[in-house]
């Protein structure tokens, strides 16, 4: 191509020489280097008066280093009088953060986008941003290019059956690239997400609820008065536990039948039994009702139905007796494809395995000699007592306006510290049917493997899934995750881009990595944009 110069950053010069291979010239001579305290230097050394320049630089190990040597070579083509100036970066810095990760945080890619508007940039082009809408930021054109139609074609060339395959999404938030690709494939697709299980349930309770009336004092024995505390025998008050327990003699008051569990309340001529629910340690005795929800209506409507029932079937034939009641089985065919496991330390374990939860709290709660306080429950909270504590909790004195620093955190990377800690147990779901079939896990980057292996083992070990693809566009690969995806079992093959640089002797050691070339989008964009070509036909699926 006549009046055309590229130039190569130091961050990946194997995808610019396959570029310039491809377009049929050559790189164009600049001279990079750094002082001994570390400042980057740019010397250009051939004209780019008038012409069109384009600039390959990628995020690299030294992301800092490299976009800073991108931004001077901005600078430097824009004194030497360039005609346009484009910044081809495969791997955009910074793309993950998009938005602010806390209530004080900073839009780093929105700075990364003015920075290289201040140097002098025309026009970007970029592959699979983390988040479409970073193009925003920018008051340039951006071409972002997708690198589904190169993978969709290397799936329909490579896997054997993906006409039967499942696309799984590793997290909520990559769903829709994950039914792009599935529509394209015409495949099914399934979701995986990870609910890390909260260690202080009494603490977050006690500190975010304010239940006494102004005036109500605490006794000697750190029980609020008027409190029903549900750990006691036979829903004795908070008022007097201790006596109770220290005097098993003394006998206990009537339940008119009901279970152990139940809680009698006073001011009322009927009991409900609501169950050890957390929601009801927490109602008063002085109440003029208990909350009536709809959970009790429905299980006294069960249990006059039950009684009705009986009396009918008393009184009539008993030809019937082995026949089950229709209202009792559930019958959803979708709650099949609905699959959930326990992760800790970010693996699958069995169910009947010790939670690092409740070794945790046993160590901190301490009881008295005798005493028969039940384990908290926290694997069977219903559902209105989940919403009840999520919603108090945000009035917690920690968090000013009744919010919290998880309000501002939206990013699936952040699991990958809950996985390292050893004191969190996470439930991990599977939504979708992948029994015996081949999976593609799909994500727009690996950087750190915990969801990867905690995804694939969701879909082997629990969704009997025969083979599994983590797929990715850029194989960031921080710390050893290439080294931890080699040696896990549930994962067959990893397949990446090389939009982001390798270091070889990884790439030779990993017999599971696929690197497929990026180059061709890449020169094809680059030859589209010097020739005012249109770039549309770079998004299309063509048939093999």
């Amino acid at each position: 191509m006549r009046r055309v110069k590229i130039f190569s950053g130091s961050s990946h010069p194997h995808l610019v020489d396959a570029i310039c291979e491809r377009l049929g010239t050559a790189k164009a001579k600049v001279d990079l280097k750094k002082f001994s305290n570390g400042e980057t230097s740019v010397s250009i050394e051939t004209s780019i008066r008038d012409q069109d320049v384009f600039i390959v630089q990628s995020g690299s190990k030294q992301i800092n280093d490299s976009l800073m040597e991108m931004l001077i070579l901005i600078s430097a083509c824009k004194g030497g009088s360039a005609k346009s100036i484009t910044a081809v970066m495969p791997y955009f810095p910074y793309s993950r953060q998009s938005k602010k990760k806390s209530h004080r945080g900073a839009i780093t890619a929105r700075l990364v986008a003015n920075l290289l508007a201040v140097a002098g940039i025309h026009h970007v082009i970029t592959v699979d941003l983390h988040a479409p809408p970073t193009q925003g930021f920018f008051g340039k054109p951006v071409d972002n290019l997708h690198a589904e139609p190169l993978i969709a074609r290397w799936i329909r060339t490579h896997v054997k059956g993906w006409q039967e395959a499942v696309v799984v999404s590793k997290n909520p938030g990559g769903t829709k690239r994950v039914t792009s690709l599935a529509d394209a494939l015409k495949l099914s697709f399934g979701l995986v997400t990870t609910d890390r299980r909260r260690t202080t349930l009494t603490s977050s309770v006690e500190n975010s609820l304010v239940l006494e009336r102004p005036g109500d004092g605490v006794d000697s024995s750190n029980h609020r008065p008027g409190i029903i505390d549900t750990s006691l025998p036979n829903g004795a008050s908070a008022e007097e536990p201790r006596s109770l327990l220290r005097n098993p003699q003394r006998s206990p008051p009537q339940t008119n039948g009901m279970g152990p569990t139940s809680i009698p309340y006073r001011h009322m001529n009927t009991y409900r039994d609501i169950g050890s629910s957390p929601l009801a340690q927490s109602t008063r005795l002085d109440s003029a009702s208990p909350p009536i929800t709809r959970l009790h209506r429905e299980r006294d409507a069960a249990t006059n139905s039950t009684a009705r029932g009986s009396n009918l079937e008393t009184e009539g034939e008993e030809g019937e007796e082995g026949e089950e009641d229709s209202t009792d089985e559930y019958t959803d065919e979708r709650a099949r494809e609905v699959i959930t496991g326990r992760l800790i330390h970010g693996h699958i374990v069995d169910d009947d395995a010790p939670s690092p939860i409740i070794s945790t709290m046993s160590n901190s709660i301490a009881t008295l000699p005798g005493d028969t306080m039940a384990p908290l429950q926290l694997d069977d909270r219903d559902p209105m007592t989940s919403s009840f504590m999520s919603a108090t909790s945000a009035f917690h004195p920690e968090h000013g306006f009744g919010g919290s620093i998880h309000d501002a955190t939206g990013h699936s990377d952040d699991d990958e510290e809950g996985f390292k800690n050893p004191e969190l147990e996470h439930t991990i779901t599977l939504v979708g049917n992948v029994r015996d079939k081949t999976v593609f896990i799909i994500d727009d980057l690996i950087d750190q493997c915990g969801s990867w292996v905690a995804a694939a083992e969701t879909v082997v070990k629990r969704g009997d899934a025969k083979k599994v693809y983590c797929i990715a566009t850029h194989g960031i690969f921080g710390d050893d995750s290439l080294e931890q995806m080699e040696a896990c079992d549930c994962i067959d093959y990893i397949v990446v881009t090389n939009t982001y640089p390798i270091a070889p002797e990884r790439i030779r050691v990993c017999k599971k990595l696929v690197v497929l070339d990026i180059s061709n989008l890449l020169s094809e964009a680059i030859r589209r944009n010097h020739y005012g070509e249109s770039i549309s036909a770079l998004f299309q699926h063509y048939p093999d």
